[in-house]
């Protein structure tokens, strides 16, 4: 992995220093949502068959759900505000014709944005972007953080929803790849290529094959990357085609952090109590629900998964009250004392985390991270919460994702050094609302997808 320049390095963490830090973000009116910006012809997902089933993962994963009015809950967002967008990159094998389309998470529908390479792998490569306006206007200097852990959230959805195949994830391909796959504009030639529309960060990229996955896989983006940029946008009156201030800069960020040479293909395990009707019910819970304490047996094993769903991704830790508060690891107990209020504190001053059942938090990520670390931390802290909140769901808990911390130095607060280990992410967790509920079965060795 090459070295990001040292002014990028100087520059992300200063930006880091600033998201973490105290200062308020600016209240700015509400931003609406802009029209989904592309046209061409607008096919259904469920075709005549295939190995991947887009139509079904599409719609368990991103998808508005319809008693829903419309409005978009397909995953955790900040704010509610949800900037990913998918981009499918579809070969042979699947239920949609080879092709690039752009997904319509409210029509459920795939809008053709050119052929396929006659090379395409089998199955699809669904590249995730985020569009940043509207985050950035509602969190200010604090919005670059929250949009890779929306990034990380919605990869955890699809990856959950597209099983049983093989999925495989990449938190760190190049941007520019991914964009150059995806049909987008590289971010030097986003002005000359992206007239009159919002442009599109592209962040994380998931494999689903139609065929067993080899032990040593070319790089599905490869083929993707080398045709030509796809058909453009459709014009916006209202997009910010030169963004200033806020926006700008994190725009900037979010391209100085996608600039790993390569990609890494990991695999995507579902918990086995999690089912397509877990995805379906899935949602995040109202604080004042989320008070009575998960029952021990159960936190351990969600306590296990955000830990196992990326290794490569920061700690995590579990905070719980009663007769022996303490911060609990999947190796044993960090310390003693109930964190929760503290926690409160470092994330906004919402006292409900302070009586929630257990708050789970995932640290790490140092004040002198580098970009591929930065990067990492937020997008795998992102996963591995939307898939510990899936198997929350199964194992009839209720959640709720905890996105923005400021000053939260766990490491400092523990007595070790300053500025090492930070709070990224975190999850509160309760009990069932019916505590005589039957408990679900145990699991039968490890919680994988079969």
């Amino acid at each position: 992995m090459t070295q990001a320049p040292p002014t990028s390095c100087g520059l992300l963490s200063r930006a880091l220093a600033e998201a973490r830090s105290p200062r308020v973000p600016r209240t700015v009116p509400y931003v609406p949502e802009r029209a989904f910006p592309w046209g061409g012809p607008a096919l259904p997902l469920a075709g005549p068959g295939g190995a991947v089933d887009l139509d079904r993962a599409l719609r368990l994963s991103l998808a508005a759900p319809s008693p829903a009015g419309g409005r978009l809950r397909p995953a955790p967002s900040a704010g509610a505000l949800h900037p990913v967008r998918a981009h499918l990159l579809v070969g042979p094998g699947c239920s949609l014709p080879p092709g690039r389309y752009a997904y319509d998470p409210r029509t459920h529908r795939a809008h053709a944005r050119g052929s396929a390479p006659a090379d395409a792998p089998p199955g699809a490569v669904v590249v995730l972007t985020v569009a940043a306006a509207r985050t950035v206007a509602h969190y200010g200097h604090r919005a670059w953080p929250l949009l890779l852990l929306d990034a990380g959230h919605a990869a955890a959805a699809l990856a959950l929803a597209a099983g049983p195949v093989d999925v495989r994830v990449s938190l760190d391909a190049d941007g520019g790849e991914l964009a150059a796959a995806a049909g987008l504009p590289r971010a030097a030639d986003r002005q000359g290529r992206w007239s009159g529309a919002e442009y599109e960060l592209p962040l994380v990229a998931l494999w689903l094959p139609a065929e067993e996955t080899p032990s040593r896989p070319r790089d599905p983006l490869a083929a993707w990357a080398d045709l030509p940029c796809a058909v453009s946008p459709v014009p916006q009156p209202d997009a910010e085609t030169t963004p200033t201030g806020e926006q700008a800069a994190a725009q900037h960020l979010l391209e100085c952090l996608a600039t790993d040479p390569g990609a890494t293909w990991q695999p995507a395990h579902r918990p086995a109590p999690v089912t397509d009707d877990t995805l379906r019910t899935r949602r995040s819970a109202d604080p004042s629900d989320l008070t009575p304490p998960p029952a021990p047996d159960l936190l351990a094993r969600i306590l296990a998964t955000a830990q196992d769903a990326r290794p490569d991704g920061p700690a995590w830790a579990a905070a719980v009250g009663g007769d022996t508060p303490g911060l609990r690891t999947t190796a044993g107990l960090l310390a003693s004392g109930d964190a929760r209020p503290t926690l409160a504190r470092w994330a906004a001053d919402q006292q409900w985390i302070g009586t929630a059942g257990t708050v789970l938090i995932a640290h790490g990520c140092p004040a002198d991270a580098p970009p591929a670390l930065i990067r990492s931390s937020h997008l795998a802290a992102g996963y591995a919460a939307g898939v510990a909140q899936a198997h929350a769901t199964a194992l009839g808990l209720r959640s709720r994702p905890i996105g923005s911390w400021q000053q939260a130095d766990l490491g400092a607060a523990l007595g070790d050094a300053p500025d090492q280990d930070w709070i990224v992410h975190g999850l509160a967790l309760a009990g069932p609302d019916d505590p005589t509920r039957p408990a679900p079965p145990p699991p039968q060795g490890k919680e994988e997808r079969p």
